[in-house]
């Protein structure tokens, strides 16, 4: 059998054969990024999975060039700075605004303090009054956990600086910036109070939300498949024209 494509067929066919190229180049990426973040999060629940089973720690006694694990039970001796807290606003729980309140605790014989989210309270009726966050009761003593400060989708400028009253409003934290308002040092991690602490709220922590790694490992199987499917239909699509 003869081939009796013409010049512009053979160009149109070049064209076909360029675009699957690139298809298929897409479909093959997509899926090992997906083999990679599958890869990731086994290592992040690990890391997760080590800190909550590592023993606690003291932070009054604890070396700081020691590594801290995410999630890894702390407890803290010293009192909280009660004049000056701040509320990470635009927190959702349960479909309704609020906010998140951390309180710094300087820690006994330290020459710092490390942020307490002591939990979540929700909007007030007029954003012009803000809810009494002081402590009514001296606090020496405190467990929690160590975790990352809340994070945001959309991150807009200035939104790490507080206001001037106190408590001061803040939508992301930057422990260097509250540190210099503060006057004293800060750790870059917060301590999420545990429930049965005195002088908290609304407390419900959580492991970080994450797709499971056999879900990407799903994806990526997808994306493979969309790639198979595609070779096999321009194979067959080829054959036919040829045969034709």
């Amino acid at each position: 059998m003869k081939n009796n494509l013409n010049a512009d067929g053979i160009s149109v066919n070049w064209i076909a054969f360029v675009i699957y190229l690139m298809l298929m180049t897409l479909l093959c990426s997509l899926g090992f990024w997906q083999l990679d973040r599958a890869e990731q999060k086994r290592q992040f629940l690990q890391q997760q999975q080590q800190g909550m089973l590592a023993a606690p720690v003291n932070l009054n006694q604890h070396d700081s060039e020691q590594a801290i694990q995410r999630y890894q039970s702390v407890q803290l001796t010293g009192h909280y700075d009660d004049e000056h807290s701040f509320l990470i606003d635009n927190q959702i729980v349960e479909g309704h605004p609020g906010y998140f309140v951390l309180t710094p605790f300087i820690l006994q014989a330290q020459s710092g303090a490390v942020l307490v989210n002591r939990g979540w309270l929700p909007l007030t009726e007029s954003r012009q009054t803000l809810p009494d966050v002081s402590i009514k009761q001296p606090v020496t003593k405190i467990h929690g956990r160590i975790n990352e400060f809340p994070k945001v989708g959309i991150q807009l400028q200035g939104a790490e600086i507080p206001t001037e009253t106190w408590p001061a409003i803040v939508q992301i934290i930057d422990s260097r910036l509250l540190a210099d308002k503060l006057g004293y040092l800060l750790s870059d991690f917060q301590i999420e109070l545990d429930a049965d602490q005195p002088a908290g709220y609304l407390r419900r922590w959580m492991i970080a939300a994450t797709i499971p790694p056999e879900k990407h490992q799903a994806y990526a199987v997808q994306w493979f498949g969309l790639a198979l499917t595609l070779t096999v239909l321009f194979i067959w699509i080829s054959f036919k024209k040829y045969r034709e």
